[in-house]
């Protein structure tokens, strides 16, 4: 019995030092916990020189990137056509054109007599020579509609397309070869071939007048209503194709019928000139200014005379 009874006390005795032991613990835990706690407040209130140096960077970096955004913005506005009055936006010409040739009032219709001249198939080292001549003489600007493989053929045709941008004149594309049976196999329009065409017409320009250069006019050989009549399926993806890359496509209402049946001499010329611009608001005038196309050129300054007396400004698209 005492035995027992010893043995119990001794149980006792030996939980109640484990509470005390458990107790202990807790409690350095508890304050262990306090004064971390209080140590990352601290800490907290007061940032560490790294990241107050990472903070100014960063808040540097957003304002400068502000700054490149701003002035981005401020050049692109300055280079939009829309601020140049010598400049007409291809969008609308375009849409102009097509409106038109649907037989609606154009939305550009506002009453303001607008002439575009524009020169089809160049260069060539024997008219485009001369029509230049002749616009510098008029203080006129036109557009030229470049087929690369003549841009490229030698020095003088390169120096030409120079000439052209450096005298104030706009550039289009005219495909690189202007090969109806490439272009339009079986008199069907292939996506493919024409945009192959108009891609390697862009790295001719970029190679004569620098990478920077770039146009988004665009003139089919044969004309854009030609072929939409012939293939209008495959004008139709054709034309989505140009509008996803912001190419812009424009035909004409006005033609002095220089490269359509046998040649003609320069009154023929102006006088079917006469008769297309009659009534037109907006001329959109094609020409060209390939090899055998002298007649052009001699009727070319009548050609402006009579569109400064009925009231026409000129202006390139781009």
């Amino acid at each position: 019995m005492e035995k027992g009874y010893s043995h119990s006390r001794t149980r006792e005795h030996r939980l109640k030092r484990n509470k005390r032991r458990l107790m202990l613990i807790a409690i350095v835990l508890f304050v262990a916990g306090c004064i971390t706690f209080i140590a990352i407040k601290v800490s907290d209130s007061k940032p560490h020189a790294p990241t107050q140096e990472l903070a100014k960077k960063t808040d540097s970096v957003s304002k400068d990137s502000s700054k490149v955004k701003a002035s981005a913005g401020a050049n692109d506005k300055a280079a939009s056509p829309k601020n140049d009055p010598g400049v007409e936006d291809g969008a609308f010409v375009e849409k102009y054109l097509n409106q038109q040739m649907l037989g609606k009032m154009p939305d550009g219709a506002d009453g303001k007599k607008v002439a575009y001249l524009s020169f089809d198939d160049g260069p060539s080292v024997t008219v485009t020579p001369q029509i230049l001549d002749i616009l510098k003489k008029q203080k006129v600007k036109a557009t030229f509609f470049i087929v690369g493989k003549e841009a490229n053929e030698n020095e003088h045709t390169r120096n030409l397309i120079k000439r052209i941008v450096k005298e104030g004149h706009a550039i289009g594309n005219h495909t690189y070869s202007h090969n109806y049976k490439y272009l339009y196999p079986n008199r069907r329009v292939n996506t493919d071939h024409v945009m192959q065409e108009i891609e390697k017409n862009n790295q001719v320009l970029k190679s004569i007048l620098g990478p920077e250069f770039s146009t988004r006019m665009i003139r089919f050989p044969g004309g854009h209503m030609t072929w939409n009549r012939r293939d209008p399926q495959g004008m139709a993806a054709l034309d989505k194709v140009l509008l996803q890359k912001d190419y812009h496509q424009v035909d004409w209402n006005v033609l002095t019928k220089d490269a359509e049946g046998r040649s003609k001499k320069a009154p023929a010329l102006i006088n079917q000139f006469m008769r297309s611009v009659k009534g037109r608001e907006k001329a959109i005038i094609l020409m060209h200014d390939t090899y055998g196309k002298e007649e052009t050129a001699k009727a070319l300054p009548q050609i402006i005379e009579y569109l400064k007396k009925q009231g026409y400004e000129f202006k390139v698209m781009k």
